[in-house]
């Protein structure tokens, strides 16, 4: 039987492994796409679902966007360079996609001046409550906008009326769809 030191020191070990592989899965998926202007970050690919909701409509808006899986937790280096960087690669806005502890809009926020707009996951114990309350009590001075839970639509709607500050032709077609809902008078 193994002492208390050498099983710790085993799933030391095993931790270790288990780290570099996903730091290394996650490298890998890094994914910068010419032309973005919305960057879409999610904490785990279990997103994938809410994060198709973005992308609807941005497209639907000619909006060109990358998505990359990076965690706040998991990741904190490879999250903060990505944030750091993505102003200087042409990105207006980015998008942080998480559940329970949420961290990662806040995260993103921490290491770049673009907005950034937190998107809570439903899931976990308190179906999404927590992600919420996570993502909206940022401290002063570092703002993260907040969407509702799993309302990837109006993640996607928000960033749309971002880029359209600068983008004469997505402006055009905001307008178009805002009047198509009644909103604006023709």
């Amino acid at each position: 039987m193994k002492s208390k030191d050498l099983l710790l020191k085993d799933v030391l070990l095993i931790e270790s492994a288990l780290l570099y592989d996903l730091n290394k899965e996650i490298k890998m998926q890094i994914n910068e796409v010419p032309n973005a202007k919305v960057g879409i970050v999610a904490g785990s690919k279990s997103d994938q679902e809410t994060v198709d909701k973005i992308t609807a409509v941005l497209d639907a808006f000619g909006i060109v966007w990358e998505f990359n899986i990076l965690s706040a937790h998991r990741t904190p280096n490879a999250t903060a360079k990505y944030a750091r960087e993505a102003a200087g690669r042409g990105l207006q806005v980015l998008i942080g996609v998480a559940g329970l502890a949420a961290a990662l809009p806040g995260v993103l926020a921490g290491h770049t001046i673009l907005p950034v707009i937190g998107l809570p996951c439903a899931g976990g114990p308190l179906n999404g409550v927590d992600a919420l309350h996570s993502i909206v009590q940022m401290p002063p001075g570092i703002p993260v906008a907040t969407v509702g839970i799993g309302n990837g639509k109006n993640a996607g709607y928000l960033a749309a009326h971002i880029v359209a500050i600068a983008d004469p032709a997505v402006r055009e077609k905001l307008v178009a769809y805002r009047k198509g809902l009644g909103d604006i008078e023709g």
